[in-house]
């Protein structure tokens, strides 16, 4: 039997390894004030992530643009949700480019409720918050976190003119589940085609996706996603615990173990992945600003090439 099949966790209540503080302290503080003087939302709070306190002492903050409101359902995701999202903040741009500074962050995740509403999708927006970032501090790192404009390319590349340094699109979860878990006008195959059209557009940029855990996938559906993310040039991949945000959303099948996800990651960096994270409370921006730098450090750190999955300490 693998590791991977050992000390499995069924639901009910949150295992030790789950249970975090609640964020507190002056920096907390300070920050949430930064961003409530702007009426800025982050993926942090609306996603209830458990890391908030240590990224943001960390450096790392993930700003939601284009809203509070997506156009999508999906059964996983508390962020609200409706046909039509909110009216576009033109001077938004400018707002997460002075917090950013404001709040002294190193590497900016920039995520977006879908909006199938606009004509664009969204994209020209993010892409000027790009751009204002850029334009403030240019040594700041920026990715993209952003939706699948419905596999529109020229949307996709308006996102990647604007010089993010990482382009992330999350495929959530395996095949089998993503008519479940999803909202039905996501798709597997589709959340690929972005992942590789990026990749096309851009042969440089570094591209990155991640999984939940713990929705009921099996490890050979796990392993096919992971072989499917290669195949279309992904570089980084995380892996988490699912957490159920309430009783109207998805429940959770199973606590996947630490020692489960230390098994994955090792084996999925044999794959050739330039970074894997891998762990209970890893989110997809989650320390983004180690991992990408790691990752760029092991690629083309001391002017070496290394084999793939072999560069690893």
């Amino acid at each position: 039997m693998s590791i991977l099949h050992q000390q499995r966790i069924t639901p009910g209540q949150k295992p030790d390894w789950l249970k975090v503080p609640l964020p507190s302290g002056p920096t907390v503080a300070r920050l949430e004030r930064t961003l409530r003087a702007r009426g800025l939302h982050t993926v942090c709070e609306e996603a209830r992530c458990p890391n908030i306190g240590e990224c943001w002492a960390g450096g790392t903050a993930t700003f939601m643009v284009l809203g509070d409101t997506c156009t999508r359902g999906c059964r996983f995701c508390a962020v609200k949700t409706h046909g039509r999202g909110n009216p576009v903040d033109l001077a938004e741009p400018e707002k997460v480019a002075e917090a950013s500074l404001a709040m002294q962050l190193k590497y900016v995740v920039l995520t977006m409720v879908d909006r199938d509403d606009l004509p664009d999708g969204g994209s020209s927006h993010v892409a000027r918050t790009i751009a204002a970032i850029k334009r403030r501090q240019p040594e700041m790192l920026v990715e993209a976190l952003v939706g699948d404009f419905q596999g529109q390319r020229e949307q996709i590349a308006t996102v990647l003119g604007a010089g993010p340094d990482v382009f992330a699109h999350n495929l959530e979860t395996v095949l089998r589940l993503t008519p479940r878990v999803r909202d039905q006008r996501c798709s597997y195959v589709r959340s690929l085609q972005v992942l590789r059209i990026a990749k096309q557009l851009r042969a440089g940029i570094v591209t990155k996706s991640s999984l939940m855990l713990g929705l009921g996938e099996g490890d050979r559906e796990i392993d096919q996603a992971t072989d499917d993310l290669r195949e279309h040039g992904v570089d980084v991949v995380t892996f988490g615990q699912y957490l159920r945000p309430t009783l109207l959303h998805l429940p959770v099948k199973e606590h996947v173990t630490p020692a489960r996800f230390q098994a994955l990651q090792q084996r999925t960096l044999q794959k050739g992945f330039r970074y894997v994270a891998s762990g209970p409370l890893v989110r997809s921006s989650y320390k983004a600003a180690e991992h990408f730098i790691a990752g760029m450090v092991r690629a083309h750190g001391a002017g070496t090439t290394a084999a793939p999955g072999k560069d690893r300490p």
